[in-house]
């Protein structure tokens, strides 16, 4: 089954435009390594064997660990064209599993390190996966127990690689097992093959792949270093979990990378670890949540940490009100850049040189002057500009169609190559896009997406649900949590929110899909044909946190660095 790829045309226009260089990620780290072997690539600041203050891998270190792995990963039979899944968190092995595998042409699927069972299952069974890659324990999360679930249900899971100690591995290959003496690459992959498969936040209750080459996806690394002034001497803090696409090229650690800057990477993104960081590596960009942004500022106020040294913070994966875009400046002392995309390609920047208003009231403009961008409405009408519609874009690294998905790919994207965002915007005069919300079933909770209709799918398992609709509610720091309104089946034995909660959990669901709030209900109001009416769910649950809020003016929400994090995205 073909990938859906860019007509010739399209192809042959954005090399023309310079925007595809010819270039794939392994030749961009080799030659970055020949170019300064000795300047720092990564910096992990986690204790390791030999290591207790962190590592700090020079670029041609780092180059010559994927060169050895690379070779590690042939002797064992995973070679171009293979998937691995790599669920690893923000540490140095991430990298250097990511790069030896574009070195040989295998395809890495990115998994975050929140996904359980449920997920990685199916990751590994729809893409065929040959490998599984994951740390040994993170988070108080045993990740090899799962493996070893998974690799008894999806038979071409081959091998299983933990990084971490030989002596933790649980009856799996340790990655220090893997590395062999350097061999030539005989069938290395060309520029306009895929890269990575990256998973969608659609509405659907089955995640997407989202299939990117080289070629696209380095145009989006340089693109964005472009407007976000990274160069050389730029120390970029990877505070959101490495895999997403927001902290991975916007402009991300890979982005950091095709620079020659210094990648710094912190184990958990709240302000008491990534703080002292900042400081002591003196980072200059960094990309955050928006919920996360509004923890960093509260902590900044109280001047523990010496912050001079950042100078840009970028905010996306939701939108970031107004209110709290005017605080970046005065708390942290740096320029905030809004960015607004989506792992399926479309990414827009506020400018560095743009003023406070532009800055704080408008969520960027795109990348390249090859991204078309349409607002239409129901119909595909072209809308004018200031008019509320649909987002619609096609461009040199947004994706023609999902990786085996032919049903989906016939509603996603029209005829003529644009794709459906699900994104309500407006545009402004000066070609500036304003996020007023998402037209699709799904609720961006802090920058995790959450499908409504999977949810919904597992909570109808449960033997005391006659049906159930998954709704948004708002929240003050997250922008909007989930709500499930639950139909109990007659005669059925009461049940409590905390048991549905549970029993969503206990279906190996990422912390994050589980619903915040249950609130039990006789029927559903419907739509005047009959349907479900969300709208009405979701205005109900609003008066009522509006009700609560206005019981207890005083009191502060969670802190939401100490909830279950969000990592990011309409991922840019």
């Amino acid at each position: 089954m073909s990938t859906p790829t860019w007509p010739s045309e399209f192809a042959e226009r954005y090399r023309a435009a310079g925007w595809w260089r010819g270039e794939t990620f392994g030749q961009m780290l080799r030659e970055r390594a020949e170019r300064h072997p000795d300047r720092i690539a990564i910096v992990d600041p986690a204790p390791a064997p030999g290591s207790p203050d962190g590592r700090r891998l020079t670029y041609g270190e780092l180059d010559a660990r994927a060169d050895r792995l690379a070779a590690g990963f042939l002797a064992r039979g995973i070679g171009k064209g293979d998937r691995v899944v790599l669920q690893l968190p923000n540490v140095a092995e991430f990298f250097e599993v990511m790069f030896a595998l574009f070195r040989v042409g295998a395809l890495p699927v990115f998994a975050l390190p929140a996904h359980r069972e449920s997920e990685v299952r199916y990751f590994c069974e729809f893409t065929e996966a040959a490998a599984y890659v994951i740390p040994a324990v993170h988070g108080g999360f045993d990740y090899r127990e799962l493996a070893t679930t998974v690799r008894e249900q999806v038979p071409t899971l081959r091998h299983v690689f933990v990084a971490a100690d030989p002596a933790e591995a649980g009856g799996h290959t340790p990655l220090a097992d893997v590395p062999a003496d350097p061999v030539p690459i005989t069938d290395p992959p060309a520029p306009g093959d895929l890269a990575f498969l990256q998973l969608s936040g659609g509405s659907t209750g089955v995640p997407k792949l989202i299939p990117r080459t080289h070629d696209d996806y380095i145009y989006s690394l340089w693109g964005s270093n472009e407007i976000c002034a990274v160069d050389e001497t730029s120390v970029y803090l990877c505070a959101l979990p490495a895999a997403h696409n927001f902290p991975l090229s916007s402009p991300g650690t890979l982005g950091a990378l095709y620079a020659g800057a210094r990648v710094v990477l912190a184990p958990q993104p709240s302000p008491d670890v990534a703080f002292p960081l900042i400081e002591r590596e003196r980072v200059t960009l960094t990309g955050l949540v928006p919920p996360l942004a509004l923890a960093w500022i509260e902590a900044a106020g109280r001047g523990e940490h010496d912050l001079s040294s950042l100078q840009v913070l970028l905010v996306g994966g939701a939108k970031f009100s107004e209110e709290a875009a005017r605080r970046v400046r005065p708390a942290l002392n740096c320029t905030l850049q809004q960015v607004f995309g989506m792992a399926e390609g479309l990414v827009n920047y506020t400018r560095l040189d743009d003023d406070e208003e532009t800055i704080v009231t408008t969520q960027g403009r795109p990348i390249s002057p090859d991204d078309e961008v349409r607002v239409v409405d129901d119909e595909d009408n072209d809308l004018p500009v200031g008019a509320t519609g649909h987002l619609l874009t096609r461009g040199p690294y947004t994706i023609r169609g999902y990786w085996r998905a032919p049903e989906h790919n016939a509603t996603a994207f029209t005829a003529d190559g644009f794709y459906r965002t699900g994104d309500v915007v407006r545009l402004t005069e000066d070609g500036y896009l304003v996020v007023e919300g998402r037209a699709k079933d799904q609720i961006n909770r802090g920058g995790e997406k959450v499908a409504a209709e999977e949810i919904e799918n597992h909570i109808l398992a449960h033997p005391a649900v006659h049906d159930v609709a998954v709704v948004s509610m708002p929240d003050a720091y997250l922008g909007e949590r989930t709500c499930a309104y639950v139909v109990p089946r007659a005669g059925a034995e009461p049940v409590r929110p905390v048991a549905i909660k549970k029993f969503v959990r206990e279906r190996g669901l990422a912390a994050y899909k589980v619903p915040d709030r249950v609130e039990f209900i006789d029927a559903f109001p419907s739509t005047g044909v009959g349907k479900v009416s969300k709208k009405d769910l979701r205005a109900a649950i609003a008066a009522q946190v509006a009700a609560r809020a206005a019981e207890q003016p005083g009191q502060a929400p969670a802190d939401p660095s100490r909830a279950a994090p969000p990592a990011t995205a309409p991922t840019p």
